[in-house]
């Protein structure tokens, strides 16, 4: 696609993104499938470099969100799915109050009457242009991210992608106002977000996979149709990313990932899967 805007790396881009079904802030109808805003065309990055791209806001800009009330297939025994019995008209609408920090249901039933979540605002999707001459939607997502839907994809996180094509073409959409882990009903809390992020660009090195970093956690993401394969990913990418930055030898690393590591499943519902490996910064910062 054309890009929207061509930057540099160092500039900061301040925009909105609308939910997942292209209704903005004013509840305007642009496009569906998690429509994405973008590309943007970051000067200088080549095939093979790490695209860098730090999230300094991601806010909610609207008072409503609205989620599916239904779990997925994918999360589920063929035997729970034959006996549940969903009422069709139960709603999944949400009401966002920034100003305490939580969303309550619109709607609720007479058990959830009084159940409130954290607002923990996110980006479900966050990608470069596939390689080759591939085309995706909006819900895909593989070694170029894409749909990760990471619940720490907030505002502070880094992410780092690999660059597939001159510029990267980086989008970004899906806003989630909160979400568990896995997204089992299929959506989040979907919303519309004012979103301000910088970029950069490191030379050469770009990793199989998407990367990120939290004020935490070093935190490395696998992306396959196989939970095994994925898991291997995302275990051997953090690895490979902590010997090569930290020096430490493949028995250090196994010391370290065999009492500290940690993995957070994001990504249940699409036709492919992701699971995150993390392992904390508070433990690396010893060994720098």
């Amino acid at each position: 696609m054309k890009p929207a805007l061509r930057i540099f790396p160092g500039d900061t881009v301040s925009t909105w993104t609308s939910d997942a079904g292209g209704i903005d802030a004013n509840g305007i109808r642009h496009r569906g499938g998690d429509s994405a805003v973008g590309p943007f065309y970051i000067e200088g990055a080549l095939p093979g470099d790490t695209l860098v791209v730090r999230f300094l806001k991601i806010r909610t800009n609207r008072s409503s969100a609205r989620q599916g009330t239904r779990i997925n297939p994918h999360a589920m025994t063929a035997a729970y799915l034959l006996s549940a019995k969903y009422d069709p008209d139960f709603s999944g609408e949400w009401n966002l109050i920034p100003e305490k920090g939580i969303a309550t249901l619109a709607n609720p039933s007479e058990h959830l009457k009084n159940y409130t979540v954290p607002l923990k605002a996110m980006l479900g999707c966050v990608s470069v242009a596939p390689p080759g001459e591939e085309q995706y939607r909006g819900g895909d997502l593989g070694p170029f991210g894409g749909n990760l839907d990471y619940n720490g994809n907030i505002e502070g996180t880094s992410i780092y992608l690999p660059v597939y094509h001159p510029g990267a073409l980086f989008g970004i959409g899906d806003g989630h106002a909160a979400m568990g882990d896995g997204e089992v009903t299929g959506s989040a809390l979907e919303t519309s977000m004012n979103v301000r992020f910088s970029v950069d660009v490191i030379r050469d090195g770009a990793s199989a996979q998407p990367r990120a970093e939290m004020e935490d956690y070093l935190i490395s993401f696998g992306v396959s149709g196989s939970v095994p394969e994925l898991i291997q990913i995302a275990t051997s990418q953090l690895a490979t990313w902590i010997k090569r930055d930290y020096k430490l030898n493949d028995n250090e690393v196994a010391i370290l990932f065999g009492a500290a590591l940690k993995y957070d499943v994001t990504e249940l519902v699409d036709a492919q899967y992701d699971v995150v490996a993390k392992i904390p910064k508070n433990i690396l910062a010893s060994m720098k």
